[in-house]
């Protein structure tokens, strides 16, 4: 008899496997592949690289990413240490050889005494301890199970994602913050959105950019329709050159303070999307654009000549659950805590952070199961703020969580703002190789503290 049950082989189920055997727990990995596949995967390899072979980044120094690559190998990581026995040639990134890496990992899984590999469907949730990893390609069984248990609300099927903008970033002599008609709302003050004017040249030019811009078919596996309520801004400008003016670029309630007696004739609003206030959504903004056309034609909108992005644009399909509103800090269910959630099923984005998940799930999980507990690493550190973002562990019980939950890359707008340290640098780039160094101390020294079990720096508070 297991002790624990873990549904998905992918990265993240793989990672909780390794993470819980290690702990001395005995557990049954469940992996619906080769007996069952999915559209996307090639094999039934554990850990198959679906998509790239890179983890991005592996600089700890100055990048999110690469300071959780580091969190996860003083962790013991089966995907990292996997990951860098079969690295391949790619400047600062940590990317693989997919096939090596893949059997390294189900190699180690594989020779786990405390792991049975089960090649079964499942379909239904267990009532047992169990951790559920079964990735954006969830069967439709499971899913089904999944929305059963949580409500019909909780489960997205379809990803519609705008691009995130740092903050810091976007042009304050030109933006302005305002509410349309300057309506409060609930929790609101009035002055809840970023706004970026555009003249009837600059919105013309935008126009032209959007419909000559290179964008991505949708995959056949996706087989997703465009809805009305998500359209992709460039099938929007195909409707005719006045629809986004009428749509989510309006400049109707909205008056500019540098310009108060020049109407804007198209503006683009951004939202707060994280408690912080670092990260900025870009209001209807969801694009099939490439990635590389998205950074050249956001930047002509005034405002946003500089910016930076968190994240750029999406529409995809995708199955995962409204995590802040449904999981504790401790990514348990919170409707029945013998579950838990990890990967990209969770609302996380990216190998390196599905990994991470599983991580966190099976060291929770592990500790419960041997009498101890874990509390969860400080949001200043990698996998602190992963979580934080995962749950909405930085808000208080008696919320419901963010009014649109989207997946995430890890990045330095989910920690806790931080002073820039001095470096050699000079200009704005100081300001920011600055503050990613100090983004990477504090982390490095509250990690250390976290995993000795001391006390947390006040700043991890």
């Amino acid at each position: 008899m297991a002790d624990i049950d873990v549904i998905g082989g992918g990265l993240a189920g793989s990672e909780a496997a390794w993470q819980l055997a290690e702990a001395g727990v005995k557990v049954r990995l469940f992996e619906m592949r080769p007996v069952r596949t999915t559209a996307a995967h090639k094999t039934g390899s554990l850990a198959e690289l679906v998509c790239s072979n890179s983890f991005r980044s592996d600089d700890a120094a100055s990048n999110a990413v690469g300071l959780l690559h580091a969190e996860l190998r003083d962790m013991g990581s089966i995907i990292l240490r996997s990951a860098d026995a079969n690295q391949v040639p790619a400047g600062g990134a940590l990317a693989v050889d997919r096939e090596g890496f893949s059997a390294a990992v189900a190699a180690a899984i594989e020779g786990h005494p405390n792991i049975t590999i089960v090649r079964e469907e499942i379909t239904a949730l267990p009532t047992g301890p169990a951790i559920v990893a079964t990735g954006p390609l969830t069967s439709d069984a499971l899913a089904e199970a999944i929305t059963a248990a949580t409500g019909a609300d909780a489960l997205a099927f379809f990803d519609a994602i705008a691009p995130i903008v740092y903050r810091e970033t976007v042009n304050m002599d030109v933006a302005w913050f305002q509410s349309r008609y300057d309506k409060p709302g609930p929790g609101g003050t009035g002055k809840d959105y970023l706004n970026c004017p555009m003249d009837r040249d600059q919105y013309e030019t935008f126009i032209d950019a959007l419909l000559e811009a290179d964008r991505v078919d949708f995959h056949e596996f996706e087989g997703t329709p465009y809805f009305d309520g998500c359209l992709p801004i460039e099938v929007m400008a195909e409707r005719g050159r006045e629809t986004l003016r009428h749509g989510p670029m309006k400049p109707i309630g909205l008056t500019n303070p540098h310009n108060p007696t020049v109407k804007a004739h198209a503006i683009v609003q951004l939202r707060q999307d994280n408690a912080l206030g670092t990260l900025y959504n870009m209001v209807g903004f969801q694009t099939k654009l490439r990635y590389g056309a998205q950074a050249e034609i956001f930047r002509l909108i005034p405002g946003l000549e500089k910016a930076e992005f968190a994240r750029l644009g999406g529409l995809h399909r995708n199955t995962y659950i409204d995590s802040p509103r449904l999981l504790d800090q401790t990514l348990r269910l919170k409707s029945s805590p013998n579950l838990r959630f990890a990967g990209q099923v969770s609302g996380c984005e990216g190998y390196v952070e599905a990994s991470a998940t599983g991580l966190m799930a099976g060291r929770f999980a592990a500790a419960e199961l041997t009498g101890g507990h874990l509390a969860p690493p400080p949001q200043t550190t990698a996998m602190g703020a992963l979580l934080a973002h995962i749950t909405g562990g930085h808000l208080s019980h008696e919320t419901s969580g963010p009014r649109s939950y989207q997946p995430m890359n890890v990045n330095f707008g989910l920690f806790p703002p931080v002073e820039p340290v001095a470096t050699g640098k000079k200009g704005r780039g100081q300001k920011k190789a600055g503050r990613k160094a100090a983004y990477t101390e504090r982390a490095r020294l509250d990690f250390s503290t976290w995993r000795t079990g001391a006390p947390a720096s006040e700043a991890a508070e």
